[in-house]
């Protein structure tokens, strides 16, 4: 069965308990749940890792390669705005992605106005809440489907 991997970075384990007026009550763990009943319906598998450090989402991108990932769903977080060493492992890797995020950074400090990681996206999706991650879900199955 095809696997896509959603892969979370710094401060997305705090969901649900973090600034809730912007970042919603829904916890990670509910979004992972969602995406994996989104993803069942289309019999693909859901691998998921988060971590609030830069070389581990590093290393989890390049052993994706190594388990045939079709597919990622990405929210880099703070990582969206200073990651070039992630966007290389993107790169290197060449699997296709979705970035996600909770709010809308166009409406938030001009510093998170810039991502390193939009420009060789398939799709952002921004300013949903945990409701992206299911739009991303859905968009991906496609994509993995019709490959």
């Amino acid at each position: 069965m095809p696997q896509l991997l959603l892969l979370n970075g710094p401060n997305l384990n705090l969901l649900g308990t973090r600034e809730p007026e912007k970042y919603g009550h829904t916890t990670l763990e509910d979004i992972v749940e969602n995406v994996k009943s989104v993803l069942a319906q289309h019999q693909i598998d859901l691998a998921h890792f988060q971590s609030n450090a830069e070389h581990e989402l590093i290393e989890r991108i390049h052993s994706a390669k190594q388990e045939d990932i079709r597919f990622i769903i990405f929210n880099p977080a703070a990582f969206t705005h200073t990651s070039v060493a992630i966007r290389d492992a993107i790169l290197a890797t060449d699997i296709p992605f979705i970035e996600v995020h909770l709010t809308n950074p166009h409406r938030r400090e001009a510093f998170r106005h810039t991502s390193y990681f939009s420009d060789i996206a398939e799709a952002v999706i921004a300013g949903f809440g945990a409701k992206g991650y299911e739009f991303a879900a859905l968009s991906a199955a496609e994509k993995i489907n019709s490959l």
